[in-house]
């Protein structure tokens, strides 16, 4: 899969432009006052703490693949799917089912693929639907729990942030007779809440967003193979079956596919 460079661009970005804030009104000393280790041991410790009372170590291990798939970039392309469709639907028509058994080696989508060998198996449409449906739902709460790590991260940052920022207050009202302890118990007051609520907001709650698109997206692309493989079982004609399948096109998509459909008209006369 090919790098979404959205992802790590808008967390460096987030960073950068903080760090820039921070150094134009405090300089080097400015910026090396947000350094604070303790502060960060209560954050991150609390919420390593956190996920590991709340999820199965099953779960825990799968978190780095999780947070892989935001920096993936989708590969699903409805239009190339589409011209797919149109070619099995005329070998189907030409040639029978069966024949596209042959043409199965050249299918890279695993979810595309079953469609189409149920379909030569003469599964009945109602259950061939059932069956790819229920891999659908599969996929959703498989996405859902991989996602939901990330969903609690975000929550439980800012929450350890405040639990660091009650631990600094209680030093500080305990030592207000030693002035030379105010200043690293109010550093703890803050900075806890500061690294929380910069976590959550800039990294696991927009990481959690990402997946929850991307899935909503794999989705739909999974509900047009449903659409495609029930209209080639049925024999639809191949020009029925793309202009059915186009109505899952938007309207810039769909120019550049009649644009391209042109072109290969002229060069098929030429």
């Amino acid at each position: 899969m090919k790098l979404d460079k959205l992802t790590p661009v808008g967390i460096v970005l987030g960073f950068v432009l903080l760090m820039f804030a921070i150094f134009s009104s405090g300089g080097v000393a400015g910026f090396i006052s947000f350094l604070h280790l303790p502060s960060m041991l209560i954050v991150f410790g609390g919420l390593a703490a956190g996920l590991l009372i709340s999820f199965p170590v099953k779960d825990i291990k799968h978190t780095f693949s999780v947070i892989k798939q935001a920096f993936r970039e989708d590969e699903n392309n409805l239009e190339e799917l589409i011209r797919r469709f149109v070619k099995l639907s005329e070998i189907a028509r030409r040639e029978g089912l069966l024949a596209l058994e042959n043409g199965l080696g050249e299918i890279e989508d695993e979810f595309l693929k079953k469609g189409v060998l149920l379909a030569v198996d003469g599964i009945e449409q109602e259950m061939l639907i059932d069956i790819m449906d229920a891999e659908i739902t599969a996929l959703e709460e498989r996405h859902r729990k991989g996602r939901s790590i990330l969903e609690r991260a975000g929550e439980y940052a800012p929450a350890w942030g405040m639990i660091g920022t009650l631990v600094g207050l209680v030093l500080m009202l305990k030592n207000l007779n030693d002035p030379t302890t105010l200043g690293p118990n109010m550093a703890i007051a803050l900075l806890t809440t500061f690294y929380g609520s910069l976590m959550a907001n800039l990294v696991f709650l927009p990481m959690a967003a990402k997946l929850e698109l991307k899935t909503e997206k794999e989705v739909f692309f999974r509900q047009v193979i449903i659409e495609g493989v029930v209209g080639v079982q049925s024999g639809q004609n191949p020009k029925i079956l793309q202009e059915k399948l186009s109505a899952f096109l938007s309207s810039e998509e769909r120019r550049s596919q009649k644009e391209m459909d042109a072109n290969e008209r002229e060069a098929v006369e030429i």
